[in-house]
């Protein structure tokens, strides 16, 4: 097998955050060289990720069948935020499926290993596990996407499709941050089992449907405390410019780079506390 070489340890920013991508890349593609080597594993949570959204979809067809329209959302309306969540747990679960594995890594004193190396120990733990059952995530919230911008009453133009990007972009990463920040819990929690981040995960599930639709309490909840409906309710209101607060859609970009420093900030604070399992 060939080795790239090393990009060398530079002090400037660019140089540095070039060298991390590079790594992280490399950590994601030994951990899929290893997957891949267990094939029926792959395609057991490839075909269970595809049913499980799958089944998802075909709920929400039915109850739009019965009721057209639900709070003034139709089912593409709808759609379009549901394939945003599966996209963003899609990303999430192939790109940094190693943050669910943070609790065992603290209360083991695996993290040890990840202390001693010259790259980011944060990155190392997201790089640490990729998810193959997110190519099923990724593979029906596109199709559902696709057909949601189909259908949608939006007049597409540069401006909105460049604005479509960006929301997509952005509400990818708000997942990502979440899922960090949730699981940094294991810092805290004397649990190799992440309970905290994994409940937090089946409160975000009610993101996939419009907010509107849900109490005050689970809305504040949803918007500020956990901003989850930035995942979908916020950018699918932006990009069809119909609904009530469609404008907080636009916040989209800075709640990702709010919630992606929140985790940041989460694990260093961990860090500061973590002590070795041989102490």
């Amino acid at each position: 097998m060939d080795v790239l070489p090393l990009p060398p340890l530079a002090p400037s920013p660019l140089a540095r955050l070039r060298r991390s991508v590079w790594l992280y890349r490399r950590c994601l593609g030994a951990h899929l060289r290893s997957t891949l080597e267990y094939e029926k594993d792959f395609w057991v949570l490839s075909v269970a990720a595809l049913l499980t959204q799958g089944v998802g979809v075909l709920l929400l067809s039915a109850v739009f069948r019965a009721i057209p329209q639900f709070d003034g959302w139709r089912f593409w309306d709808v759609a379009l935020g549901y394939a945003l969540v599966a996209l963003g747990e899609g990303v999430a679960v192939l790109l940094a499926q190693g943050a669910w594995g943070l609790a065992w890594t603290v209360n083991t004193g695996d993290l040890d290993i990840a202390l001693t190396r010259p790259y980011s120990p944060a990155l190392q733990v997201l790089s640490s596990q990729i998810g193959m059952n997110g190519l099923g995530n990724l593979v029906i919230g596109g199709a559902l996407l696709a057909g949601a911008l189909a259908h949608v009453d939006v007049p597409w133009d540069a401006g909105r499709v460049a604005l479509a990007a960006v929301l997509l972009v952005s509400a990818l990463l708000v997942k990502v941050g979440l899922n960090l920040a949730t699981n940094c819990a294991g810092f805290w929690l004397a649990s190799p089992f992440p309970m905290f981040a994994f409940s937090m995960h089946t409160l975000g599930e009610l993101a996939r449907f419009p907010i509107t639709i849900y109490g005050m309490g689970v809305r504040v909840a949803l918007t500020v405390a956990l901003p989850y409906a930035f995942m979908s309710f916020f950018p699918a209101s932006a990009l069809l410019q119909e609904r009530h607060l469609w404008q907080l859609g636009l916040l989209t970009p800075l709640v990702a780079a709010w919630c992606l420093a929140l985790g940041a900030w989460l694990f260093r604070r961990g860090l500061l506390r973590y002590e070795s399992a041989g102490q």
